[in-house]
């Protein structure tokens, strides 16, 4: 191992890291001119994609980046490849490491391929090791990344790099997967490592806590010479230091036209589309030591709204979660989990009443005079979900809200208005409890199981935390007679949120016991319909 470090190298991973929002499935047209930016910056390497076995789902071109594929372009003579493999399905091949890295790479010199790495986690790293020699006798550069570094103690860092350097190596990565890092942090990572490996360091960083760019400096003037970057930053959750900047630190490298040209093409179109950068769910994310993946997925789904991603990250943080799940993440959305019986009769208030659950869809207020005339006459047992105020407050009986950071957010709108509020009590956190007690609250118990509806008089089971969901399962379980909806009008065409929602009242319909529902505004879902406007004469 030579153990001279040589000049800083600028490796860009726009297309491996960026594909986690695209499913790796770039316009060719836009490969073409990343391909032309590079060169024109100077880049060292360009890493095009993943190399990889799993064949489930559809993914585009640069999940595989195969030697076919990248035929398919006019790669810039001093443009040099990379690819990236899994330790995951390497390790986990029937076969064993050699036979799996046999399925995936000819010989170097059958190849455009120069630079194959290897992400592996520590658990990972011994069983991963024999493959960078395989790999190195067929004419690669091989580096390996050792993925969340910061979560390590210097001990367990410098036992890697003790390991590591029993194999030919061209470079050690060590990586923030988590965005968590600081530049305290990442000296006491290459401190770590230079205890026992004297080859070349690289870094790869996220901006989870936009310190991605510093943390790369940072280790820059601790010699670390291999520097990863993408274009805008793209890459999973937050993203990575931006190559747009890494350009104007590294020595020999220069901010061309080609590559603004290309920003302003196609990556700025796509950074719109898909919302990669820096946030504050990001940014608690990397302070939690949690995987940016889960924030990831939850602001592309707008099942999740602000309250939710605050809830699961506070979740997460107790329960861990530093390896993404899609599992963990459907059973963290929902913080209600234990008993479902609250300490308050639902019948004392409803006892076979007509029940009006009023939602927040538009409907509300363009149909306003029409549902207080329909109150009047009917005085119906009125529900409002949390804070809305369309419809004249002496006309509403009591408030419903279930979600704890909800709860949080609207405890002063709650404080000051006049109807009791019907909450699982026992899922609020103390200090919120406090900040409530002066307001007279219903524990109505509340817990989330998939596929599942059911209620009594004092709690539920609902397969969603929807306060809609809290609202109906209270008016069964209060035992009105039937209950009619308003202001639930449907999101666009394509929201997910029309799913859940669907599954929901599929659910309800199975329900033993549940009372018929009817809307008497607008509605898209699949629920039966009526109008208010029928409705607001005599009852």
């Amino acid at each position: 191992m030579d153990s001279s470090i040589g000049a800083v190298k600028l490796l860009d991973c726009t297309l491996r890291d960026g594909g986690y929002y695209n499913d790796w499935d770039f316009d060719e047209p836009l490969i073409t001119a990343y391909l032309a930016a590079m060169a024109s910056i100077r880049a060292d390497y360009v890493e095009l994609g993943f190399r990889s076995l799993d064949e489930t789902g559809f993914k585009g071109g640069c999940a595989y980046t195969t030697d076919r594929f990248i035929e398919r372009f006019d790669i810039p003579e001093q443009v040099r490849l990379g690819v990236m493999v899994n330790a995951a399905e390497l390790v986990q091949y029937p076969a064993g490491v050699a036979a799996a890295l046999d399925r995936l790479f000819a010989p170097a010199t059958d190849s455009r391929v120069t630079l194959v790495r290897i992400a592996s986690h520590f658990a990972e790293f011994e069983a991963v090791l024999p493959g960078c020699a395989w790999l190195k006798e067929r004419g690669y550069e091989v580096g390996i990344n050792l993925m969340q570094a910061a979560d390590r103690t210097p001990q367990e860092v410098e036992a890697a790099a003790s390991l590591a350097n029993s194999y030919p190596l061209d470079v050690l990565y060590f990586a923030d997967s988590l965005g968590s890092m600081d530049a305290a942090k990442t000296a006491e990572v290459v401190g770590a490592l230079r205890q026992a490996w004297s080859g070349e360091l690289g870094i790869h960083t996220h901006d989870n806590m936009g310190r991605a760019m510093t943390n790369s400096l940072a280790a820059m003037a601790l010699d670390v010479n291999w520097i990863d970057g993408t274009v805008t930053g793209m890459g999973r959750g937050a993203g990575n230091a931006q190559t747009e900047y890494l350009v104007s630190e590294i020595p020999g490298k220069v901010l061309s036209p080609a590559l603004l040209a290309a920003i302003s093409r196609y990556f700025r179109p796509l950074q719109k589309q898909y919302g990669w950068g820096a946030n504050a769910f990001y940014y608690l994310a990397g302070k939690h030591g949690i995987h940016p993946s889960y924030v990831q997925e939850m602001v592309a789904d707008s099942r999740y709204d602000d309250e939710d991603i605050l809830a699961v990250i506070d979740h997460l943080r107790g329960q861990g979660g530093k390896k993404f799940s899609s599992q963990r993440l459907e059973a963290s959305r929902s913080v209600f989990s234990r008993g479902v019986e609250g300490s308050w009769d639902a019948s004392t208030l409803i006892g076979g009443r007509e029940v009006l659950i009023l939602g927040a869809g538009p409907s509300v207020s363009r149909h306003g005079q029409a549902i207080e005339s329909l109150i009047e006459a009917h005085r119906p047992f009125v529900i409002a979900l949390n804070t809305q105020t369309a419809i004249a407050s002496h006309l509403i009986d009591v408030r419903v809200a279930c979600h704890p950071v909800s709860l949080l957010a609207d405890t002063h709108k709650h404080l000051n208005l006049p109807q009791p509020l019907i909450t699982p009590v026992a899922a609020l956190p103390a200090a919120l409890k406090e900040e409530l007690s002066a307001k007279k609250l219903f524990d109505f118990g509340l817990a989330v199981q998939p596929d599942t509806f059911s209620f009594t008089a004092s709690g539920c089971i609902v397969p969603a935390p929807l306060v809609i969901a809290y609202a109906m399962a209270l008016a069964a379980g209060g035992g009105a007679r039937h209950i009619l909806l308003a202001g639930f009008d449907g999101y666009p065409a394509g929201d997910p949120r029309n799913i859940e929602m669907e599954k929901l009242l599929h659910a309800y319909g199975n329900a033993v016991g549940a009372p018929p529902l009817v809307s008497v505004t607008p509605s898209s879902y699949n629920v039966p319909l009526t109008s208010v406007y029928a409705l607001e004469g005599a009852p």
